[in-house]
């Protein structure tokens, strides 16, 4: 990855690795965006429905994209905007989501945590793709520290979330999530510690 030029940073990561607080230190020692509830924004603002209400639908459910579907056509037409042409799918809402997310790598260099990224991003001459992992008691570990719950409910949680990710990536992409292909650098954070994997990372990306 060259940093002189525009690039792209996209972080998959399993639930309870951390890795959205490593895809956020690594945007900023590098001085550019991360881009997460950015994106819900411009969605929103594309279909002319409030952030707020998109961000609660994601936090409600983190496969959120078919109840995005089922509310947007139901408020406008409780808002009497009956001719809505087409019937708008999840696809289409994806699909929204990722021409937002080109837009931006056009305009700026920026680090991009989850929504397929990997994918958007697959042609990309100047494209770091990393995906993060680590043991499963690791992962439980800090679920419950961060969360307070017990660590049945954080096996749980774990089980959730990332096969809401797998089938997330499956569906949109048809690609496999945990495929290594997918993605340039692959990296348990266990055996590094959070600050140790952006250091390592960092060491990927090379100096200024």
């Amino acid at each position: 990855m060259n940093r002189h030029e525009k690039f792209v940073i996209t972080i998959n990561r399993q639930f309870g690795t951390g890795g959205h607080e490593v895809g956020a230190e690594i945007a900023k020692r590098l001085g550019v965006k991360l881009l997460d509830k950015q994106i819900l924004e411009a969605v929103a603002r594309k279909f002319d429905i409030g952030a707020d209400t998109v961000m609660k639908l994601e936090s409600r459910n983190t496969s959120w994209w078919d109840d995005f579907t089922q509310f947007y056509r139901s408020y406008m037409i409780d808002n009497h905007h009956h001719d809505l042409g087409p019937e708008l799918t999840s696809h289409q809402l994806f699909e929204a989501q990722a021409s937002v997310i080109r837009q931006i790598a056009e305009e700026e260099s920026c680090v991009i945590v989850g929504r397929c990224a990997f994918d958007i991003f697959r042609h990309h001459p100047n494209a770091l793709k990393i995906f993060i992992h680590s043991p499963e008691e690791k992962r439980i570990k800090r679920i419950v520290d961060k969360y307070g719950v017990s660590s049945a409910d954080a096996k749980l949680m774990i089980v959730d979330n990332d096969y809401t990710r797998e089938l997330y990536t499956k569906t949109y992409t048809g690609t496999e999530w945990y495929d290594a292909r997918n993605y340039d650098v692959t990296l348990d954070v266990s055996a590094f510690g959070l600050n140790g994997s952006v250091d390592y990372l960092m060491a990927l990306v090379g100096d200024e």
